[in-house]
């Protein structure tokens, strides 16, 4: 299977700039999860933004109807 980046990024909400993972979704997520974090894809712009991917910050917003 090809890597879809080019099609990945139109949707693709990370503001982190320098980042190397965007638009190369499998790496993005397995980069995350070991970070005890989800991708910035999870989260609402304004909450992607603060740069807080944990799943503490996931759940918070979910419990507040966010996401």
């Amino acid at each position: 299977m090809d890597c879809k980046q080019a099609e990945n990024l139109n949707t693709c909400n990370c503001t982190y700039d320098p980042c190397s993972r965007k638009g190369i979704c499998c790496d993005c997520i397995r980069y995350h999860l070991r970070m005890r974090e989800l991708p910035g894809c999870c989260f609402p712009d304004s909450a992607e933004r603060t740069f807080d991917r944990s799943f503490e910050h996931f759940a918070r917003l979910v419990t507040s109807n966010e996401v």
